[in-house]
């Protein structure tokens, strides 16, 4: 990963001065540009001198080169606060060419996907990835690896393993704390992990969707001061009075932006970052990432400076990310160019005062190819498909039945009777009853969770992904028990991906780093993830990015209803439930 420029010698921070006070010539200096100011809420006529990759000051300067603004508007580079870079489907390098064009010089990153897979020695590949790239990456370490003991992962990390990774460079905190009942609940192990954290100074992400009351004030009490999860104004309300950063998510599943957006005003918007979380290369591609966002906070009626803020200063200062999210003396020249202050399309981006990208393009020097490490690259892909089963023998009563809406990650409980041929419960697209399981892959154990879904529209086929957090187990959803043998023997086949079967036609995206991450480029992988949309809709599904929603239906710590390897999950009561329900005859 790259955190910062070489240290600044005392003698380059006597240049610095000296080009600060105007007796010494800038390396840079950007002339003409109107400053975005995010500390004074204004916008300011004046020269930016830099030297050494760092703001010189801002005023009247001279530079071995100036380059003429000619008015355009300059803000600080925006700040990620909140993404895994894995679920881009995307490499660090590939992922890096991608946002870097779009004005963002740094993430802070949670990379658990990987870890959940892999362990540290995968957490340590996807940082290496990371390397020598003109974007900053600041990991967080993994607080939930696996998420739950509902699953089963390729990994665990306690208390005692998650110690020394926190000591790691460039490392802000723990990442989201998924184990909220644990965390309430004071569970020792749960508790020693945050108190690591906290101990050496440092911050502890939260994730607790619907919390409220005295179950929210000790999870705040724990030491956990921020959420990405919030859905609702009631509920931001009660986290930001409980001292919590709300992280307003807008990603290509989950957006919230729209229905928490009136709760940011001026006195509290230092306490609100606008992040993504999960960002497919299809958006990348064609919105962006970031500046999307931006452009559409602005749209719903946000200050365009107050929304700046809240990818730049306020990240910065939530992470301890010094010298960064502002323009300003003595900070990193880290810059974003662009023509106008409410549709923010980044025309230059300048990192370490270095012009890294133009025109939304990358500058091929500063990217230089990745080698992606053969580990990373070994086969995680741990099935054996001659013992998988997914037929169910009918019962009398109903059956729970996971209840999903595009561009919603909560699912809901349904009972329903099942359709029944032959003895057997199967699934109905007529009904739009799907069957869907999650298999084991890590170990090739065979245990394998199977209950029923409705929401997709699927009338013909299966999906398949090895994608599915967090533990990342194999899931797949069809209409028929031998669509959905075809569809994980193409996952199977290709160590690791997405895949589309129907009778008449196949898709696939391969993900061979770790199941989790394309070798392929941002384009090919937006290509083919386009195939892969256009045969669902062929297909009947109507989600708008149903392997996206697919991947979240193994999450057992959203609500309500979900499945993963040990079976169906009521993630309310946190705890497996029978498919069949209870009061069944």
């Amino acid at each position: 990963m790259t955190v910062s420029p070489p240290p600044v010698t005392d003698a380059a921070r006597q240049d610095l001065l000296a080009c600060a006070r105007g007796d010494l010539t800038c390396d840079l200096v950007l002339s003409g540009g109107r400053i975005v100011n995010v500390f004074s809420q204004e916008v300011i006529e004046a020269d930016i001198g830099i030297r050494g990759g760092l703001i010189a000051g801002m005023g009247q300067y001279r530079g071995r080169t100036t380059i003429d603004l000619r008015g355009r508007y300059i803000c600080p580079g925006l700040i990620e606060g909140h993404i895994h870079i894995e679920s881009s489907l995307l490499t660090p390098h590939q992922f890096a060419r991608a946002v870097v064009p779009r004005g963002t010089t740094a993430v802070v990153c949670d990379p658990h996907e990987i870890t959940n897979v892999l362990g540290e020695t995968g957490l340590r590949h996807m940082l290496e990835m990371g390397q020598d790239l003109p974007l900053d990456i600041f990991p967080m370490i993994p607080s939930c690896v696996p998420a739950t003991h509902m699953e089963t992962s390729g990994a665990r990390l306690d208390a005692r393993s998650i110690a020394p990774l926190l000591d790691l460079e460039g490392v802000p905190g723990l990442a989201e704390m998924m184990n909220y009942p644990g965390t309430v609940t004071g569970d020792p192990e749960i508790l020693a992990r945050i108190g690591a954290a906290l101990d050496r100074g440092l911050v502890a992400d939260g994730h607790a969707p619907g919390l409220t009351g005295p179950e929210l004030q000790a999870y705040c009490t724990a030491g956990v001061d921020s959420d990405h999860e919030c859905t609702t104004l009631e509920e931001a309300r009660e986290k930001l009075r409980a001292g919590m950063y709300i992280f307003i998510r807008e990603g290509s599943t989950a957006r919230n932006l729209e229905a928490l957006l009136p709760l940011v005003r001026p006195e509290t918007a230092h306490r609100f970052l606008l992040v993504s979380d999960d960002r497919h290369p299809h958006d990348l591609l064609r919105h962006g990432h970031l500046d999307a966002i931006l452009r559409k906070a602005v749209r719903l009626g946000m200050d365009p400076i107050t929304a700046l803020r809240l990818v730049t200063l306020n990240p910065a200062q939530r992470f301890g990310l010094h010298g960064r999210g502002a323009v300003a003396p003595g900070y990193l020249a880290d810059l974003v160019v662009f023509d106008d202050l409410s549709r923010f399309t980044a025309e230059r981006v300048f990192k370490n005062g270095r012009e890294v990208a133009s025109e939304l393009q990358p500058t091929e020097r500063f990217f230089p190819g990745a080698e992606e490490r053969n580990e990373a690259r070994e086969n995680t892909i741990h099935i054996d498909r001659e013992r998988i089963d997914f037929s169910i023998p009918a019962r009398d009563g109903h059956i729970r039945v996971i209840d999903c809406q595009d561009d919603l990650l909560l699912t809901n409980e349904a009972l329903l009777k099942p359709t029944v041929r032959q003895d057997l419960a199967v699934a109905d697209p007529d009904r739009d009853l799907l069957k869907i399981a999650v298999i084991e892959r890590h170990r090739a154990s065979g245990r394998m969770g199977k209950g029923f879904v409705r929401g997709f529209g699927l009338k013909t086929g299966a999906l398949a992904s090895t994608v599915a957090h967090d533990s990342h187990n194999l899931i797949v959803l069809g209409t028929e028990d031998r669509f959905m043998e075809e569809a994980v023997r193409l996952v199977t086949q290709s160590g690791g991906g997405l895949a589309l079967f129907t009778p008449g036609r196949t898709v696939t995206l391969p993900l061979p780093l770790a199941g989790l991450m394309s070798d392929m480029d941002l384009k090919e992988v937006s290509d083919r993830l386009d195939a892969l949309d256009a045969l669902a809709r062929d297909a009947g599904i109507r989600i708008s990015h149903p392997f996206m929603l697919l991947s979240f239906l193994a999450l057992p710590v959203i609500p309500h209803l979900k499945i993963t390897d040990y079976g169906l999950i009521n993630v309310d009561r946190f705890t497996p439930v029978e498919l069949w329900h209870r009061n069944s005859a």
